[in-house]
């Protein structure tokens, strides 16, 4: 993110407190009624561009600049002139000076969309690149604040691969006063430790805790929610033929979920029933993915606004 300022939402951790629980409270507020806004959007030009195959969060953000007054303008993989060889700098600089704004998801590195914001002075919303998702921080929160009511104090337990879901819930949780996140994740498949230990000093101030595990024994006793992503995420490949006889101990069936009896399951989707997770508990009555789904337009839309629009969300207590 350029600055604040700028509105720009490229991560998580460049977020103050404030800024990110208002997003998440008002994800919750307009999930709850999606008519509660003033079409902020009159107007605006908004580019959505998706590099890379996407239901979930392309459906969400083109509907969401529609349902705020926007006018849409969508780029899948080959459509823009980066296909044939154009740099980053230059296709950031024209697009800024005929967009509002732009929504990006690629697999690439951050820094390219870095770049592409600041050479065309574009605030733009990273919906995904190879270190994070920030927006399924948001709608992830959001999901667990209307869940609980509350976020403050609450637990998560992560099981799978440290990839760019887990580091937007690090950095996401690590805001939240007295809240704990343990990643459970295969020895070579963690976080990164820069990631890590960025969200664990935040944790700290803020009376909570970030903490990496890579045995199933190690897991804690008590839990809130118990959060797990794809196996084989958009855009990675493993080098370790074997893997997955490394991730099968991560699996979550029945069995495994029992250990925290309370807890409340969630997945960011799309789901490999079999691999990461049992039919059986996805399908659940303890999951709560498919609001959490469906939560990814309402976050989509509270950044919009803030992003687009510069309504700065109010702050509520959670």
């Amino acid at each position: 993110m350029m600055s604040t300022e700028a509105r720009g939402l490229l991560t998580l951790s460049e977020l103050t407190r404030e800024e990110l629980q208002g997003l998440v409270a008002r994800s919750r507020e307009l999930f709850l009624d999606r008519t509660a806004h003033d079409r902020p959007l009159r107007d605006k030009l908004v580019g959505v561009l998706f590099a890379k195959t996407s239901t979930r969060t392309r459906t969400a953000f083109t509907s969401g600049v529609v349902r705020l007054g926007g006018f849409p303008i969508t780029y899948g993989p080959n459509d823009l002139q980066t296909a044939t060889g154009e740099s980053v700098r230059d296709t950031g600089r024209i697009l800024g000076s005929m967009l509002d704004a732009l929504v990006a998801r690629t697999s690439g590195p951050l820094e390219d969309q870095r770049e592409m914001a600041g050479a065309g002075r574009l605030p733009l919303i990273n919906a995904m690149a190879a270190e994070e998702h920030p927006t399924q921080g948001v709608c992830d929160l959001a999901t667990m604040l209307l869940q609980f009511g509350s976020l403050e104090g609450i637990s998560v337990l992560y099981l799978g691969e440290g990839n760019n879901t887990a580091s937007a819930l690090a950095h996401g949780i690590s805001h939240i006063p007295r809240c704990h996140i343990t990643f459970a994740t295969p020895a070579g498949y963690g976080l990164d430790p820069q990631v890590l230990d960025a969200a664990a000093k935040r944790a700290v101030g803020a009376g909570g805790s970030v903490r990496e595990v890579h045995d199933t024994d190690d897991l804690p006793s008590d839990v809130d929610v118990v959060y797990t992503t794809r196996w084989q995420t958009t855009g990675t490949v493993k080098a370790d033929p074997d893997w997955r006889e490394r991730f099968r101990p991560f699996h979550i069936d029945e069995r495994l979920l029992a250990r925290w009896p309370e807890a409340t399951f969630m997945h960011d989707l799309p789901a490999h029933r079999g691999e990461e997770v049992s039919g059986a508990v996805l399908d659940g009555p303890r999951s709560i993915a498919w609001q959490q789904a469906e939560m990814k337009l309402t976050s989509a839309m509270a950044v919009l606004e803030w992003v687009v629009a510069g309504k700065a969300p109010q702050t509520e207590r959670s």
